[in-house]
């Protein structure tokens, strides 16, 4: 029988339906929805959803029936419908395959008012409606778990799919197939109820793979460490999980480290991914360089992923709202407001509340202090305002390559006194490669004034700008002076030194919260490091690199005090 005949028994059941629904007539409503279900495997979303939402409705009557008269058959009709809905539906699954143990034993259901959230994600990426997925939480929360439970029903709704999962170390891989084949094995779970037909039929320990009804090339699950080796064994077609592939602080603290990794997650973990694969990162975010937010920025921001869809999960562990804990589960199984509070206290004391938002509240280390807070900031669409600026103008931050950036926004000002950040150059190369990018967004952005900082070398390298855009029949004031020169007006040439540079972006940092930037679905690679680098600065001194805040700190001045009045760019006319 085709759906749309079930259709139409189904409705004819629902019109026989009273309130409060007979036991019988739901019971009925319940072995027509069976029979569409075996009569139309592979119905589509919505015909699923029209037969769900019946079920549904058996579910929320049996456990007020039950709560009404408690007569074990609607207890039973209760758990006949979560099983029906436990192929289909992760919640019911979870909530089905303990349903022998005691409560308090349980995993799912005493934590269930967080983890659903989880859930109701990874549902999204089963049916389709979501290519990636970011999970962030803190530890002990049962992040892992309940990744572990949805790996569980997603690799036996479709036995022929291969699945990877992937960890900072190989014991990890392990240990999380262990925990999967615990839940198909042990009797202690009802998993059986729900696919009685996925038996395992091939393991190896050594290479921490496991096959379900047939063996495969590529294996039914599959769990790696990150730097361990993924070789062509190894393939993904169904879920690919990245969970907690970094370490931890000490990755992200070494650029060596970080930057293997992440060439390795780049050139071999992705690679396992075949096109249609869904991808689960579950873990800690700790910078904003690190491989989850890499990935994020990625998939923001770059044209060519704008067919990507993705969301992120976030639940930090106190509410940023109420302070209350997001973890706070039944039979005290999680961790209490109380708890996360004594936690940051010890952070507190310690210093390092650095810690505390990266591990606890998913924010990461450079948010810690930080000057510039993207809520608190100013964005627009890459659209610029319908009128022409009075002026456009620069301030570049020189540096000659190395572990420093030379930096350089260009201001868009206009007559109401908005100023937008509409270009950056944001390079740590050399100058014969900063030059010519230096000289293009000038010509580029029609740049009447720019003011280069003197420092390091800045006054010759403003003369050779001068020079290259002289070539090229291009006239713009260019000016350039010692930082402290032109900010305080000591008339020498003292050093810059940190602790100045830091005084003067302090001091000029709700100026630079006033500018409009380019929001993140609108940024170049090198606008978006640029923001990065702005979003790291932090009032607690601890800045690796401060040139993009600093660089905005000189053009707020420059704006104020040296910039003049609005001029046209001339074109000289060349000598041949």
């Amino acid at each position: 029988m085709d759906f749309q005949e079930h259709r139409e028994l189904i409705k004819k059941l629902k019109r026989q339906i009273t309130e409060p629904p007979s036991l019988d007539i739901l019971q009925l409503l319940l072995s027509e929805l069976q029979y569409t279900m075996q009569d139309n495997p592979d119905l589509g979303a919505d015909e699923r959803k029209y037969v769900l939402s019946y079920s549904g409705f058996i579910k929320r009557w049996s456990l007020q029936r039950l709560q009404q008269t408690l007569d074990p058959q609607w207890d039973k009709l209760y758990w006949d419908t979560m099983l029906f809905e436990a192929p289909y539906l992760l919640d019911s699954y979870c909530l089905y395959i303990e349903k022998d143990r005691k409560p308090q034993q349980r995993f799912y259901e005493p934590r269930r008012k967080t983890l659903i959230k989880v859930v109701n994600k990874l549902q999204m990426l089963e049916d389709d409606q979501l290519d990636e997925l970011f999970v962030h939480m803190p530890a002990r929360v049962g992040k892992t778990q309940i990744i572990t439970l949805g790996t569980s029903w997603h690799c036996c709704r479709n036995t022929e799919l291969s699945n990877l999962y992937c960890s900072y170390k190989e014991d990890a891989g392990g240990a999380f197939l262990d925990g999967v084949t615990e839940i198909w094995t042990d009797p202690i779970y009802c998993h059986k109820d729900v696919f009685p037909n996925s038996r395992i039929v091939d393991t190896d320990a050594k290479a921490n793979t496991i096959d379900l009804e047939r063996k495969k090339k590529y294996k039914s699950l599959s769990g790696k460490g990150l730097t361990s080796g993924l070789n062509g064994l190894y393939d993904a077609t169904g879920w690919l999980i990245a969970d907690d592939i970094l370490e931890g602080i000490q990755d992200v603290l070494s650029p060596d480290i970080l930057r293997r990794k992440q060439t390795i997650f780049d050139n071999n973990l992705m690679k396992r991914k075949k096109e249609k694969c869904k991808v689960v990162y579950n873990g800690t975010i700790w910078s904003l360089h690190d491989i989850y937010m890499n990935r994020m920025a990625f998939l923001e921001n770059n044209p060519e992923a704008k067919d990507i869809r993705w969301d992120v999960l976030k639940i930090p562990a106190l509410d940023p709202e109420t302070d209350e804990s997001n973890f706070d589960y039944d039979y005290n199984l999680g961790f209490s407001t109380k708890y996360y509070r004594i936690e940051r206290a010890k952070f507190e004391e310690n210093d390092d509340m650095a810690s505390w938002f990266s591990q606890c509240q998913q924010e990461p280390i450079e948010r810690d202090g930080a000057v510039f807070n993207p809520d608190h900031m100013n964005f627009y669409n890459g659209v610029l305002p319908n009128e022409e600026p009075i002026k456009i103008v620069s301030a570049c931050d020189v540096a000659l390559g190395g572990s420093d950036y030379l930096s350089m926004p260009v201001a868009y000002i206009y007559s109401d006194g908005s100023v937008y950040i509409h270009d950056v150059v944001y390079d740590n190369s050399e100058k014969t490669i900063t030059q010519p990018k230096v000289v293009k967004a000038l010509i580029k952005n029609r740049v009447s004034n720019a003011f280069f900082e003197a420092n390091a070398g800045g006054e010759m390298y403003k003369d050779e700008i001068d020079r290259m855009l002289k070539e090229k029949g291009i006239e713009i004031n260019l000016v350039s002076k010692f930082a402290q020169q032109m900010l305080i007006g000591t008339g020498g040439s003292a050093a810059k030194t940190h602790q100045r540079k830091e005084q003067r972006i302090w001091d000029n940092a709700q100026t630079i919260r006033n500018f409009y930037f380019r929001d993140s679905g609108y940024q170049s690679i090198e606008y978006r490091k640029f923001m990065n680098s702005v979003y790291s600065f932090t009032i607690n001194g601890k800045n690796k690199n401060d040139d993009a805040p600093d660089s905005l700190a000189s053009l707020a001045v420059f704006i104020a005090k040296g910039s003049g009045v609005s001029a046209e760019v001339k074109i000289m006319r060349r000598p041949f």
